[in-house]
């Protein structure tokens, strides 16, 4: 027998109890880079259960154009992202109480948003008022002219202009898991709660999704 072979009763139990320590650190470490299930980024707020609600009932709505769109299958409260009109002037959700939102994060520098850009002045253009706001958040960093003269000349207007130059509102909802690219949409019910979300552009003037948001204003 060699001097490092360990031969004794215990030695099998103590390795099974090494192995299974080093898988656990391994799943931790895999949970906190990717959010794996079994460890929510965001609790449960029991505020936000109508609007769990809301999305179960408005689920068989999200095909066609607008198939990607994930209902919300949690209670869940968006952060309170804040950003800036276009005077300057500091706003946050909190400032749309009592509306159902569509947010959208977008940038020039990103293709799918500008070509997403016109149907969402049409959905605004369709439902905005009183009960529903698009709130297109432009996440230029750099120049903060771009944006706005790109709307202009893109012909693009019924929308209010709302900018975060330091990107914050799109890391916090990295954070939670609700930002992977751009364009990132929620919609947001009127406590500020989530209904639903969708990584990617889609058609928001199309039929599809009007019903889809008709549905999560409760019309």
């Amino acid at each position: 027998m060699t001097a490092d072979t360990d031969t004794t009763p215990a030695a099998p139990k103590r390795r099974r109890y090494t192995l299974i320590a080093a898988t656990s650190i391994a799943v931790l470490g895999l949970a906190a880079v990717y959010g794996m299930a079994g460890f929510p980024r965001n609790g449960a707020d029991p505020a936000c259960r109508p609007a769990l609600a809301t999305a179960q009932r408005i689920a068989p709505l999200a095909h066609g154009e607008v198939a990607a769109v994930n209902v919300t299958d949690e209670a869940r409260r968006v952060p309170a992202l804040a950003f800036k009109d276009a005077s300057g002037a500091e706003k946050t959700l909190a400032d749309f109480k009592g509306r159902t939102v569509l947010l959208n994060l977008w940038a020039t520098w990103c293709v799918p948003c500008r070509k997403e850009m016109p149907a969402l002045a049409g959905l605004q253009q369709a439902l905005g008022g009183p009960d529903f706001e698009v709130v297109a958040v432009n996440i230029d960093t750099r120049d903060t002219d771009k944006p706005k003269a790109w709307l202009d000349q893109a012909g693009i207007t019924g929308l209010t202009y709302y900018a975060d130059p330091s990107a914050r509102v799109f890391q916090e909802l990295k954070a939670v898991g609700k930002a992977i690219g751009m364009p990132t949409s929620l919609i947001i019910d009127g406590k500020g709660c989530e209904i639903a979300s969708i990584a990617g552009p889609a058609d928001w003037a199309s039929a599809d999704a009007l019903a889809l948001v008709k549905g999560a204003m409760g019309k």
